[in-house]
């Protein structure tokens, strides 16, 4: 999906969009918004994992890329990805080549799809850490905002008991603010109050 430059240019929005078109699209549209779609939810899981070390623009640049290269996330292909694929994916510019990021996306592929079969959808089993419905908090600066939280500490526990790779609780963390499980716009952006009256 093609992203356009938002039409709340003027509206006050989290300071680490600065001026870029994508990140304010990706801000104003995307970020913290409730998402409970299995395929998405492990998208981001995957997206988090290679941001690791990197900036998240680096990753949203890209991600256009890592649905193409990773069959638009679909989790039962890519568990059954081999060492051929790994090596075809590693000469990828389009994405982040590393190995490890790599064959941990494999990994948790076939982790997911167990996570699936157990608890009945990705979506129950992450949002169980936040009780099911986001957790509204209110930073006034980015300054406030944590990289991590008991939640996200817990996540990470179970994740890595389960045998998941890449998924430390400051990964867990960014993945929990991504798809809504916690509203970490600051008090002052547009899309906090928005998010705030948000019914689940």
């Amino acid at each position: 999906m093609p992203f356009s430059r938002p039409a709340s240019l003027n509206k006050p929005r989290c300071a680490w969009t600065g001026s870029d078109a994508l990140y304010q699209t990706y801000h104003d549209r995307e970020w913290g918004v409730p998402l409970h779609d299995d395929r998405r939810l492990f998208e981001f899981l995957i997206l988090e994992g290679a941001q690791a070390g990197l900036s998240w623009i680096t990753i949203l640049r890209k991600r256009e890329n890592y649905r193409a290269a990773f069959d638009d996330f679909d989790a039962a292909r890519i568990a059954r990805y081999d060492a051929n694929k790994i090596e075809s994916l590693l000469q990828d510019a389009g994405i982040v080549r590393n190995r490890l990021k790599l064959e941990a996306a494999v990994v948790n592929a076939q982790k997911f799809l167990e996570v699936q079969e157990a608890s009945g959808s990705f979506d129950a089993f992450l949002w169980q850490f936040v009780d099911g419905k986001p957790k509204q908090n209110a930073w006034r600066s980015l300054a406030d905002v944590p990289a991590s939280a008991p939640a996200s500490d817990a996540m990470s526990r179970e994740l890595k008991r389960r045998g998941f790779k890449f998924a430390g609780t400051t990964i867990c963390y960014a993945l929990m603010q991504a798809t809504g499980m916690v509203n970490d716009h600051v008090t002052n952006c547009f899309r906090h109050a928005e998010l705030s009256d948000k019914k689940e």
